[in-house]
């Protein structure tokens, strides 16, 4: 496989001023696309670009908040004036407002649905209207999250606006495939301020800031890593090397990258004329809810930093 080389490209991606962001950009521009880093910190964009700059890529800062359409033209027309054109998107801002459901305000709902699942919306709308006037195809790259494939306690506001994404990338694979631009959802998995809310988790990113690497317990059996883990999904998406691949949910995180499946019909049954109360009752205790489908992201295995691993566990 030859070297991927993004030469000639243009890039946006949004919350690119820190944690997953920050590595993508750095990662699209280290082969050579040109890069909009979008942040809502003017300090944190401008540090962005300048380790962008300084490491030989090229890079501005646009600070602006998600979700409107007039943010997402911002971005756009800021690519086009600096670029001259706009080949790859990366949706990757975010917020978290985690509370149970009985505790969840409207506010807190909101927020989060306006930053991820509607400043995706309007930003690949934005996009897609440039690359189809450009005629030379492109690249959405949606970020999801495990919250959004299984669910995840304490985050209705957030695992709804990541199925929803991972939902609008199938949809616009398909609405988009004529002009030849691909819609892929990633899903990563790295030590960022928003996994180390995670109780497991949290020690290791801790750990991880004062130079202690992450186990292999972690980064291959967790499949947890840092957020430069995961950042070679994106150029990777948006090279001639991934132009077949569109409408995918594709996992990465330490050592481990993985394709996540759609949600399909696993098990069937049928009635001459139709179901009654009691019937259903009565196939679902003696088939279809055998194996009933489990919720949630599985709690890592996994002892805190300083506790030795059984070697059963390393094996």
């Amino acid at each position: 496989m030859p070297p991927i080389d993004l030469t000639g490209k243009a890039a946006v991606v949004t919350g690119g001023g820190r944690g997953l962001g920050l590595a993508y950009a750095h990662a699209l521009a280290a082969v050579g696309a040109r890069v909009v880093v979008n942040d809502i910190d003017e300090d944190v964009a401008e540090r962005a670009v300048k380790s962008i700059t300084e490491a030989g890529g090229q890079a501005v800062a646009e600070v602006v908040a998600v979700g409107t359409a007039a943010a997402a033209d911002r971005l756009v027309a800021r690519a086009v004036r600096e670029f001259g054109r706009l080949d790859i998107l990366v949706t990757n801002a975010g917020i978290l407002r985690d509370k149970v459901l009985w505790k969840m305000t409207d506010d807190d709902f909101d927020a989060v649905i306006t930053t991820h699942l509607r400043g995706t919306f309007t930003c690949a709308r934005a996009a897609a209207v440039r690359m189809r006037e450009q005629g030379e195809g492109g690249s959405l790259i949606l970020v999801g999250s495990p919250a959004g494939q299984r669910g995840n306690f304490g985050q209705t506001n957030y695992s709804a606006a990541k199925a929803g994404i991972a939902a609008m990338a199938r949809t616009w694979s398909m609405e988009l495939s004529r002009a030849g631009i691909t819609v892929n959802a990633i899903v990563p998995v790295a030590a960022t301020a928003m996994t180390e809310t995670i109780p497991a988790f949290a020690p290791y990113v801790e750990a991880l800031r004062d130079g202690t690497p992450l186990p292999d317990l972690l980064r291959k059996g967790e499949g947890f890593g840092t957020p430069e883990d995961c950042a070679a999904l994106v150029p990777f998406l948006a090279s001639e090397a991934a132009r077949g691949i569109t409408g995918q949910a594709i996992g990465i995180g330490g050592d481990k990258v993985a394709l996540w499946s759609h949600p399909q019909e696993i098990k069937a049954a049928y009635a001459d004329g139709g179901w009654t109360p009691e019937t259903l009752a009565d196939v679902w205790a003696a088939s279809l809810g055998a194996e009933p489908q489990t919720v949630g992201i599985p709690a890592p295995r996994i002892p805190a930093p300083g506790i030795p691993v059984p070697e059963a566990a390393e094996a």
